[in-house]
């Protein structure tokens, strides 16, 4: 499916009433706005969310400036953040998390260092199944780069990382050292620059008041593993920077608690009060359950909680609030009520009402967001300036 047809289903989809329980609410959305996005993908057993959505965004950066729509190798950056996560980890003697997941910025930094192919010329799939599933993996590489961080011999084999990236080149293949794409003939690093990714576009934004606001502080969170920064906005400004991305033509990377039973799996995130229970599976089934154990919110379109500043960071501090999901936002819109949302792309694959696309309510957004990463240009000119950003 190209984007087209995507704006296309998604058009269709926001005139229709749709119910996301039985006697539940019935929400009748219009789109306010709506920019390019690429194909639905599905990550499945694998816990690389942050991959699948940063590339997401990546792709319609690429088609916002130069008009190309690509579809880009997940597993190429995967391979890659696990050779330089496997080198830190084993430098801190396994002081470190050393898991699946990861963050925005690990893509951007992958790309910035490494370059990035197609999905076609790496696909990653290189172990007997259709669908990533990478338990297997994560639980061989963990028990490798443990088993090295011992350093039984009390000083490390030069063998060490060639054995690592040995296990990462049998599951996930070898990389391409240059390979064909419209046309053309590039190696990694060139087809990003063809592509014009820089990371030095891109800015890391969050709102906690654990830290100064306007400047940048590292984000606390285990998958942070590269230790990135990110610029503290207080939230008002922080939402402000979110609608006016969309609006003039953006989209945002999302990373976002999903816990929330208010979370739905037909489309749907609103704030609700009780929080959802895990599952296990797929990765769509580890955050909204299976349909018999996620009892959805039932409601003829319920009043939301206004989060403030302090209850975000009360949830931050008590844990209520944490990293579990990142997805792609590329539109607004609003329901029968005014209330507005966040059209938010997925990757578990065409699922729930809207095919593997919902509908992230302004009061969730503001409550459970952990962080974004958009292009500075997508940034207000008066915020930019209290950043510092040029």
């Amino acid at each position: 499916m190209n984007f087209k047809s995507i704006l296309t289903a998604a058009a269709l989809v926001v005139i229709s009433t749709a119910s996301f329980a039985e006697n539940g609410p019935k929400y009748k959305f219009t789109t306010i706005k709506e920019n390019p996005v690429t194909s639905i993908k599905n990550q499945y057993r694998s816990g690389t969310c942050w991959c699948y959505s940063a590339l997401s965004f990546i792709e319609s950066e690429i088609l916002r400036t130069k008009g190309v729509e690509t579809d880009l190798s997940e597993m190429f950056v995967v391979g890659r953040s696990y050779h330089d996560r496997a080198v830190k980890y084993v430098r801190l003697d396994g002081h470190l998390n050393f898991a699946a997941g990861s963050s925005f910025g690990d893509v951007l930094h992958v790309i910035d260092d490494y370059g990035i192919v197609s999905e076609e010329a790496m696909s990653g799939m290189n172990y007997g199944t259709e669908l990533p599933e990478q338990n297997e993996l994560d639980a061989v590489l963990k028990g490798y780069v443990d088993a090295v961080a011992k350093n039984p011999n009390k000083k490390l084999t030069t063998a060490w990382l060639n054995g690592f990236d040995g296990i990462v080149a049998a599951y996930l293949g070898e990389y391409p050292e240059s390979f064909t794409a419209n046309g053309a003939t590039y190696t990694p690093e060139s087809y990003r620059d063809f592509l014009g990714i820089k990371m030095e576009d891109y800015v890391n934004l969050s709102s906690f008041s654990h830290h100064p606001f306007y400047e940048e502080f590292i984000i606390e969170v285990p998958d942070n593993w590269r230790w990135d920064t990110a610029y503290n906005l207080p939230i008002d400004e922080f939402m402000q920077v979110m609608t006016y991305a969309v609006e003039n033509g953006y989209t945002i990377a999302w990373g976002s608690d999903i816990s929330e039973k208010g979370f739905t799996r037909n489309g749907v995130a609103i704030i609700a009060e009780e929080k959802a229970k895990a599952a296990v599976g797929s990765d769509q089934e580890h955050w909204v359950g299976k349909a018999e154990q996620k009892e959805e919110v039932k409601a003829d379109l319920p009043k939301e909680v206004i989060y403030t500043q302090e209850m975000r960071q009360d949830d931050y501090d008590r844990k209520t609030t944490t990293d579990d999901h990142g997805m792609h936002i590329y539109g607004l819109a609003k329901d029968q009520n005014g209330t507005k949302y966040f059209m938010v792309k997925n990757s578990w694959g065409e699922t729930g009402k809207y095919k593997g696309m919902w509908y992230a309510s302004e009061p969730f957004v503001r409550a459970k967001t952990l962080n974004i990463v958009v292009h500075k240009d997508a940034l207000p000119k008066d915020i930019k300036k209290k950043l510092g950003i040029k």
